[in-house]
């Protein structure tokens, strides 16, 4: 069987080498092809291209190497063509590789693509290209599988490999060992996200709130995982300025975002994938987003949900928060994560109900991503 593979970026060439591993155990006779990274290129694929040759993040970045892009995309076409595979599969990047599939699959050549880009949220038009383009999507989301059903695109769930990662009974002493925090500490992590963006636009905001959680609860302590040097250094600068937090109660370390999850009793972070590791780690959290004024205006006017956490979007209803723009006050968030760390006997029972819940959709999302996806495309491939 011959697999045509073409990843995107860093996290392409992380699901590519999993997807490779489950197809070479289904299919010993299995040979590969495309584009890839070293992940991938140790599990035996031939990259034409180094892996950053796809790795254009921003639209002038993007417009300054199109020429190169376009010819890029051209010669993996001959290629691919020449080399007949059974099923080539996008894996990511859809603005390069869905113009890919869309041309092979015209040329007769079976295409999927594994991991689906946000069209249900925004650029729902690009729904008819990738009907054309594939034979078929994998998601890693059930709230998409039912998405492409609604659109006649042929799909298939396969699970979300962050929920094979991360077990699904969660153990919070052990993360407070890792972390030295005593095991009865109340304890709030805090994740401002891990972009430059993302600190100016929230840090200010997340150290008031922590401020006023602080002297609402004065035994509670705060962990906060820098995702880079650089955005601890940024932290550090903004912390400096702010004589009324107490630096004391406040653990700033090095990553480890999963672990200081883990070990708190909530959780304030920035939307983005850190809300679906949380509800793997099935930690009650509030959700809180801020952009550039202009952006968000034409966001507003471009999203079609109801929410933006993962959470809320896979269980179709608001579990969590939600503060975005000029709603992500530091009131608004002290007000929204007092309830998750309130000790009340209501409150508690609440927080438990809503881990019970996290660890339900933990189980649903748990499949076996690269083993289901491989055995999607061996039905591709008719093997």
């Amino acid at each position: 069987m011959r697999i045509y593979l073409v990843a995107g970026e860093l996290s392409g060439d992380i699901l590519g080498a999993s997807l490779m591993r489950a197809l070479k155990a289904r299919h010993p006779d299995v040979e590969f092809r495309g584009i890839g990274g070293p992940r991938m290129q140790a599990e035996g694929f031939d990259s034409l291209y180094p892996l950053e040759t796809l790795s254009i993040m921003g639209l002038v970045e993007v417009l300054k190497h199109l020429p190169e892009l376009i010819k890029v995309r051209r010669h993996l076409l001959r290629d691919a063509l020449e080399w007949q595979p059974d099923v080539m599969i996008g894996i990511d990047a859809p603005d390069f590789n869905l113009g890919l599939e869309l041309r092979l699959r015209k040329r007769g050549i079976t295409t999927a693509h594994y991991v689906s880009p946000s069209v249900w949220a925004w650029r729902q038009g690009r729904v008819k290209t990738i009907r054309r383009a594939v034979d078929r999507m994998l998601t890693f989301l059930p709230f998409e599988a039912a998405f492409y059903r609604e659109h006649q695109v042929p799909v298939t769930f396969v699970g979300h490999p962050l929920a094979d990662e991360l077990p699904l009974e969660d153990d919070r002493d052990a993360a407070r060992l890792q972390l030295g925090i005593a095991p009865d500490v109340q304890l709030l992590a805090v994740l401002p996200g891990s972009r430059g963006n993302e600190i100016r636009f929230l840090g200010e905001t997340f150290l008031a709130s922590i401020e006023r959680l602080c002297q609402r609860y004065p035994a509670l302590e705060v962990v906060i995982p820098a995702a880079t040097p650089l955005r601890r250094s940024e932290l550090e600068s903004l912390m400096q300025g702010r004589e009324a937090l107490d630096r004391s109660r406040i653990h700033l370390i090095d990553g480890q975002s999963r672990e200081a999850m883990t070990a708190a009793d909530a959780v304030l972070l920035a939307s983005g994938t850190a809300a679906l590791e949380c509800l793997l780690c099935h930690r009650p959290m509030v959700v809180a987003y801020r952009m550039a004024p202009m952006t968000h205006r034409i966001a507003r006017h471009m999203v079609k949900t109801d929410w933006i956490s993962l959470p809320n979007l896979i269980a179709r209803e608001t579990l969590v928060p939600e503060l975005i723009q000029d709603a992500a006050t530091p009131e608004s968030i002290e007000e929204s994560l007092a309830p998750l760390l309130s000790r009340a006997a209501g409150d508690v029972c609440r927080q438990r109900e809503l881990r019970e819940r996290f660890v339900a959709m933990h189980r649903e999302l748990t499949c076996d991503a690269s083993a289901a996806a491989a055995i999607a495309i061996g039905e591709l491939a008719g093997r």
